[in-house]
């Protein structure tokens, strides 16, 4: 059991770009251009946002930490990489859609009656990936073997936009720390965008993961008290491709 590859030698893309049915969305948020590029979901999945709640949710993310970032990806994962790979989001730094190079926020359409579980044997990790999801509105029960919680629409659309959206912004927003450390102003550009990537793959995948994990917390606690979230549902979710209706 793999994720497929490509299907030509041509095709160097990774599994997360490769797109088939689409539309895609143009939209203007604090004076910066974002391309909403939304997937067609298959029988028995579902997008739970639209691109109107994500997009007033980006406009409360400051606007600084906005850097290159293009295009927000919703996402209809295959069926095998769900088993295999299963996420509720995802950053790459380059992600190429029709011939271009930005850094993308992926947010994966959900499986219908899908079953969150977890082993009671838990981890520190998953410990605290549980009460996250608590805050999500899961709820959990337990038996002999597993920690379980259905998994609904309006739950996965609080993980995705108040949690997974900002989460995956702060990953970019330590990605541009590094990227522009003050101390290379007078560096050869060349030889400082050899090194930055070093310095940033440097960085410790835990460390990155704490990095974005309180950058998500302390910018959703900001903005549920200035009462801004939770927001209320705007736009249409899914989308039928030819006739544009829910």
């Amino acid at each position: 059991m793999k994720i497929a590859e490509p299907l030509f030698a041509s095709d160097c893309r990774w599994f997360p770009e490769r797109l088939e049915k689409y539309r895609k969305e143009t939209r203007v948020i604090n004076d910066h251009e974002f391309i909403f590029v939304v997937e067609d979901t298959i029988k028995g999945y579902y997008h739970a946002c639209s691109v109107d709640d994500i997009a007033e949710m980006i406009g409360h993310i400051p606007v600084e930490d906005y850097g290159e970032m293009k295009y927000i990806i919703l996402r209809q994962p295959k069926r095998k990489e769900a088993l295999l790979s299963p996420v509720w989001g995802r950053l790459i730094y380059s992600y190429e859609f029709e011939g271009n190079y930005f850094p993308a926020i992926i947010l994966e359409a959900a499986e219908e009656g899908f079953l969150l579980e977890f082993s009671r044997k838990l981890s520190v990790g998953n410990v605290k990936e549980i009460e996250r999801l608590k805050k999500d509105g899961y709820q959990f029960v337990e038996d002999r073997k597993f920690y379980q919680a259905q998994v609904f629409p309006e739950n996965v659309r609080s993980t995705l936009l108040y949690r997974t959206l900002l989460h995956e912004f702060g990953h970019y927003r330590q990605y541009l720390s590094v990227v522009e450390d003050p101390g290379h102003e007078d560096e050869e550009f060349e030889e400082w965008e050899k090194r930055r990537d070093y310095y940033h793959d440097s960085i410790l995948s835990s460390e990155k993961e704490k990095f974005a994990h309180s950058y998500a917390d302390k910018l959703r606690k900001k903005l549920e008290n200035e009462g801004i979230i939770p927001l209320e549902k705007k736009g249409k979710i899914n989308y039928d491709l030819e006739n544009n209706t829910k």
